[in-house]
């Protein structure tokens, strides 16, 4: 297995130091703290929260729903090679039972959630039962790193993990744009966003490679690569990124559609692998182009949504928590078992039917994307700070992913 790129342990760190602090400004300070997260950079912008008839661009606008969008696009660029090359981790048999037992680290969270809150705290239901996605995130960086730490860089579980982690994201990219609309949707803009995809796939990918048939110097694409670079694309990303914003579909999927249009090797070496800093096509190129810039997001990010104070922890804390920590484990363990031995799909040479239990500990570390979806679920008030306190509160599934190693006599075995 190549080695996962170093993007993600720069991402881990910053992201922590900026929640970090975030969570200390908030418990000091929570006045000053919130003041600076809806911070006014522009009123009666052309983009923005709508308010009182217009639009208003806060500092927490521009972090959410703006620049994350970039983080969004990486993520997708990696699930879109992964479904569409020859080679991709989720094509193929090898993908069958981590897919299966991606959907079971999703029917478990959301179970224990609406179960939890059901008959536990049946008087709060209506109140918390927007927020049954959020315990269906798997973070990739944080569960990577817990990963190798539990079963050693060269185990295949840690690549199951992987595959597991990253169609867990695509599917929540779907939630999010079917279930959590950020207004009143207007599906026609839509068209904007197809538009805008369509025009640059054809006039800057499709239309210089069919005029470069037979001709092995492909001058025309190699006119568009050298003289234009990705600007016919982050053009197209910024009115595929309006006309989600306008459709009421949540903006930061708004680069989403363009993401397939870029020119693409034939080949991938795997989620984030380092090995793919050596490939020359476009998409690869901006991938990198991308890499400190999101990074330096990611810190902004957790500064801007994991200033929790520690007094609105209340039940949908517990339930988030509850839907990660138990429903996560059980429902990969569960339906692992079932693609692997019921349907026969299998499972990697050297891994075991209670691995499966284990790889659900470390994919219980939500955070990042828990976070992002408790900030969508809910508005802004103490049943979104306490939700948000059950996706920091997920980082305690390191600690029992290791203990579950242990009990579970895990042999590590390095590359």
């Amino acid at each position: 297995m190549y080695r996962v790129w170093n993007f993600l342990t720069n991402y881990s760190l910053l992201l922590i130091i900026g929640a970090l602090t975030a969570l200390v400004w908030a418990n000091v300070n929570a006045e000053s703290y919130h003041h600076f997260v809806e911070f006014v950079i522009w009123d009666h912008a052309p983009i923005g929260h709508p308010h009182d008839g217009h639009r208003t661009l806060t500092l927490h606008y521009l972090i959410n729903d703006v620049l994350m969008a970039l983080f969004f696009a990486i993520a997708a660029k990696e699930v879109w090679e992964a479904i569409i090359l020859k080679n991709g981790s989720l094509r193929g048999k090898k993908a069958a039972t981590p897919l299966f037992a991606t959907l079971g680290g999703m029917v478990g969270p959301i179970a224990i959630y609406l179960g939890m809150a059901l008959f536990i705290w049946p008087d709060t239901y209506s109140n918390v039962s927007n927020g049954w996605a959020i315990p269906t995130a798997t973070d990739i960086a944080f569960s990577y790193l817990v990963g190798r730490i539990v079963f050693g860089a060269g185990h295949p579980a840690v690549r199951f993990l992987l595959l597991l982690a990253i169609a867990d994201d695509a599917a929540g990219l779907i939630i999010l744009a079917i279930f959590y609309p950020s207004g009143d949707l207007a599906p026609q803009w839509l068209g904007l966003s197809l538009a805008a995809a369509v025009a640059v796939y054809v006039l800057a990918n499709w239309l210089p490679r069919r005029l470069d048939r037979g001709n092995q110097m492909r001058p025309n694409s190699t006119w568009m690569r050298n003289k234009l670079g990705f600007w016919p694309y982050a053009i197209a990303a910024c009115i595929s990124w309006y006309g989600f914003m306008r459709s009421g579909i949540h903006p930061a999927l708004g680069l989403l559609p363009i993401v397939p249009t870029i020119p693409h090797a034939d080949r991938a070496f795997g989620i984030f692998s380092e090995a793919e800093q050596y490939l020359t096509d476009l998409l690869n190129h901006i991938e990198h182009l991308l890499k400190h810039p999101v990074e330096i997001i990611l810190f902004f990010f957790g500064l801007v949504n994991a200033g929790v104070e520690f007094s609105a922890i209340s039940e949908p804390t517990w339930l988030v928590l509850g839907g990660l920590i138990i429903g996560k484990p059980l429902g990969i363990l569960i339906f692992g078992y079932i693609g692997a031995r019921v349907l026969r799909l299998g499972l990697p040479q050297g891994m075991r039917i209670i691995d499966l239990f284990v790889i659900g500990c470390v994919a219980a570390i939500g955070f990042t994307v828990s976070l992002f979806i408790a900030s969508v679920a809910f508005d802004a008030g103490p049943v979104q700070d306490a939700a948000k306190m059950g996706a920091l509160f997920s980082f305690a599934a390191a600690g029992i992913s290791i203990v579950a190693g242990l009990v579970c006599r895990v042999e590590k075995r390095q590359i």
